[in-house]
């Protein structure tokens, strides 16, 4: 739960009853490796926060291709946002990419927490504004540069998390085959 807190407090202010009143409503779970955190096709109902582990986004195309959007790392809140926002139908799935620990609010919950907490939604919106940003920063680059230098982005984006994803998920989220990522990383040396 420390690390919820420490990661909160970044935002803003919270008194000792408000932390209080939020760790009643957290509840902590495990997703094992390739287990679904939300589903295409489900209205999501939970927000999480990853506490150890790594999600991806993911989709798939109309050539049934599937397709890593992003990854969300440790001191990290997840939610398919539309979804849970708006109550529909998401178009992505979330998905352990490694067995993970989350601390999870269900959708009645956040939403009491952000009506009965003074403040609280002024720390959330700060938490989503930065994560919009990070997901355009992260995209931004992938659209117009060469294989290697996505990778060595890719690399710099995400220094923890390259020796815990599998190379068909980075392969995905670049835009390569396989085999083109493993030419990649072979001519690359750190």
């Amino acid at each position: 739960m420390k690390e919820l807190f420490d990661f909160i407090l970044k935002f803003g202010n919270l008194n000792q009853q408000q932390i209080d009143f939020i760790s009643s409503k957290a509840i902590e779970i495990n997703l094992s490796k390739e287990e679904y955190f939300s589903e295409a096709g489900k209205i999501a109902k939970q927000v999480g926060f990853v506490v150890d582990g790594i999600l991806r986004v993911c989709y798939y195309n109309n050539q049934s291709e599937e397709i890593t959007k992003y990854f969300i790392e440790e001191n990290n809140l997840v939610v398919d946002l539309e979804s849970f926002d708006n109550q529909i139908c998401s178009s992505a799935y979330v998905q352990a990419v490694t067995d993970c620990k989350m601390i999870v609010f269900e959708r009645k919950d956040w939403l009491e927490l952000l009506q009965t907490i003074v403040g609280f939604d002024a720390i959330v919106h700060k938490i989503i504004s930065r994560a919009l940003m990070q997901k355009v920063e992260r995209r931004s680059p992938l659209v117009s540069e060469d294989a290697t230098t996505r990778y060595l982005k890719f690399l710099e984006i995400y220094p923890t998390a390259v020796n815990r994803i599998p190379l068909s998920y980075v392969a995905s989220y670049l835009g390569v085959t396989q085999s083109s990522l493993s030419r990649i990383r072979k001519n690359i040396t750190l």
